[in-house]
């Protein structure tokens, strides 16, 4: 009975049980391209990544959410190149990818944009995804009654560092505890 679920790229070097410490079954994680959560969108296509999220939330009943950025993720680069869709725009990668486009026009604080440019996109993208959360109507509902967190962290895969997101203001900062 996990009680935080984990949104994380899938890039094999990062691994959010390892990160966080964690033993089996005590993180519920669903990993994909730079880690992105879509918003909510109900069609007849297929969902997975929203599909984990009404698991985690209805059924197992997670109390936080964690969105886990890292450094020099290959999804964000791509897009931040201007090859993110090297497939035509009907094909996958490019249309998840596409996924970005609010984040880099409107999360990345200018500071960061000016300092580093990936950066700035990996935790826009991680502010993106938060946003796209609560257009869910469940993560909504639940985060105004207390009974669900949510929460942004970048990994630095060669230091090891963790940085948690300030919810009041947006900036990531170094985590000097054990999360």
């Amino acid at each position: 009975e996990p009680q935080v679920m984990v949104i994380s790229c899938c890039d094999s070097r990062v691994t959010p049980e390892g990160i966080f410490g964690a033993g089996p079954g005590e993180l519920f994680v669903v990993r994909n391209v730079a880690n992105l959560v879509p918003p909510h969108g109900p069609d007849g296509d297929y969902h997975s990544t929203s599909a984990a999220l009404e698991f985690a939330v209805q059924a197992l009943k997670v109390r936080h959410i964690v969105v886990l950025g890292h450094c020099r993720c290959g999804g964000v680069k791509a897009f931040l190149n201007g090859d993110a869709g090297p497939l035509s725009p009907g094909d996958f990668i490019g249309k998840w990818m596409s996924l970005l486009e609010p984040a880099a026009e409107f999360r990345c604080l200018p500071a960061e944009r000016a300092e580093d440019p990936q950066l700035a996109l990996e935790y826009a993208g991680v502010r993106q995804s938060l946003a796209n959360l609560r257009t869910f109507p469940c993560v909504r509902l639940l985060e105004e009654r207390g009974r669900l967190s949510l929460h942004g962290a970048w990994f630095d895969i060669g230091s090891g560092e963790l940085r948690v997101m300030d919810p009041e203001s947006g900036r990531f900062e170094l985590c000097t505890h054990r999360p």
